[in-house]
């Protein structure tokens, strides 16, 4: 286990995907304590889809999505505020009204630019570990400024969730104050999308509450328990994803489900017991263990037929890994790593990159002879996707579909539209008998 975490950490790509996720995870179950408590918890679920809506109008006029997503995301957390105040328009009402909405938006751009790419994919479903330096840079400070925010203005927070009429008695300005919560829960939802995707977002808000109230009682209480447990259920989940070879945000959404269950299980006992927060808290630490050890057994490295461990079935090679100037690609995180080197190519200048695919020949919009070396992915509407590079070799090509090892070094590559891609210049081309994983997900 101790081995996995530190191969885990000693890739830069990894790192910056659990800072990020940290703090995203801690901010969304910071703010869904209130939102359960409110009966407002859906209000993730409709700006997740609000986002998506975002997403599509970013890539259609080809600009940075978060950039875009924030401005708009926290303009419906207004609109949302505004309907639900209304004696026409209840809040459940208003959050199908916009969300909906934007879907609809964001299916007709979509399908009138560049149809479902990849991009838009991971922004659905998650795609924390290919994230750019830029969207990590911004995730950061807005999870920073949720949390401060939060912080300050705790005692308010406290006050308008539990008592709205009566802290509005007393001069608070509840408005002032739920409009508060909503910018704050905007915000993470849009550096959460990219984490766990629009469509499980809303989980990550709702899960750790819900989880924590089963068994703790005050406020304080849940909202530390949540804080905790979001955390602990973010790093088993990625470590789950990442032994296991298994969807990320799917696999962190799992780990809460079961952390809800085991939650279930121990409020019924405290209602029975009715011993008090301290033997609750035994019982919180104790299910935690249990919850770890359980992740952990279920990671368990699958037998092969001759009874040996295996990282993974049908494969016994070393895993993807950075060694000083080289890069090392290999099945279990074939996706993650190619998609950092596409995004964050400075980080590889100079580097030997090696990996193993499959080779193909195609012409390109330009009636140019191009190869590549790839492997298939999850893509889009049931399509299988494909990631990998393509390459520059001047030496005699493989056949069509031959499954081949390249070493060679990225480059920037201009062609005379102006455009610019990033090339794998190969050194060394083999081609082997032996096949690979040719189907990876992360």
């Amino acid at each position: 286990m101790l081995e996995m975490i530190q191969e885990m950490l000693s890739m830069p790509f990894i790192v910056r995907a659990l800072i990020v996720g940290v703090l995203v995870a801690l901010c969304a179950s910071l703010l869904g304590v209130s939102l359960v408590l409110k009966r407002y918890s859906m209000i993730g679920d409709g700006l997740s889809h609000v986002g998506f809506g975002t997403l599509a109008i970013a890539l259609a006029l080809n600009m940075a999505p978060l950039q875009v997503s924030i401005p708009l995301v926290l303009l419906a957390a207004f609109l949302l505020l505004r309907l639900s105040e209304s004696s026409k328009i209840k809040g459940d009402a208003a959050i199908a009204l916009i969300s909906s909405s934007s879907l609809a938006i964001g299916v007709l751009i979509i399908s009138q630019t560049k149809g479902m790419t990849a991009d838009i994919c991971n922004y659905m479903f998650g795609s924390i570990l290919a994230m750019k330096k830029n969207d990590v840079y911004l995730s950061i400070a807005v999870s920073v400024v949720v949390l401060v925010l939060y912080i300050i203005f705790y005692n308010k927070i406290y006050a308008v969730t539990f008592d709205e009429a009566f802290a509005k008695a007393t001069g608070t300005n509840t408005g002032l104050y739920n409009m508060l919560i909503a910018f704050l829960t905007a915000l993470v939802i849009v550096v959460g999308m990219r984490m766990i995707g629009a469509m499980l977002i809303s989980s990550l808000i709702i899960f750790p509450a819900l989880t924590s109230m089963r068994v703790f009682r005050s406020f304080r209480n849940v909202v530390i328990s949540s804080a905790i447990l979001s955390v602990i259920c973010f790093f088993i989940g990625v470590f789950i994803s990442y032994w296991q070879n298994t969807p990320t945000g799917a696999s962190i959404v799992a780990v809460n489900l079961a952390a809800f269950l085991l939650f279930f299980a121990a409020g019924a006992i405290r209602k029975k017991s009715l011993k008090g927060d301290i033997t609750t808290m035994k019982k919180s630490l104790l299910l935690l263990t249990i919850l770890l050890c359980l992740a952990i057994t279920g990671c368990a490295k699958p037998k092969t037929a001759d009874g040996s461990s295996s990282s993974q079935i049908g494969s016994d090679r070393p895993e993807s890994k950075k060694i000083g100037d080289i890069v090392d690609i290999k099945e279990k995180t074939f996706v993650g790593q190619c998609t950092d080197i596409l995004n964050n190519p400075e980080d590889y200048q100079g580097k030997l990159i090696r990996l193993e695919g499959i080779f193909t020949a195609f012409k390109d919009d330009n009636g140019d002879d191009c190869c590549a070396v790839f492997r298939r992915s999850p893509g889009c509407c049931g399509d299988d996707g494909q990631t990998g590079f393509e390459m520059i070799y001047s030496g005699d090509m493989p056949k069509e579909n031959d499954w081949i090892a390249v070493e060679g070094h990225i480059k920037m590559v201009e062609y005379d539209s102006g455009a610019t891609f990033l090339e794998l210049e190969v050194s060394k081309l083999t081609v082997k008998a032996e096949r690979g994983e040719e189907f990876v997900i992360r």
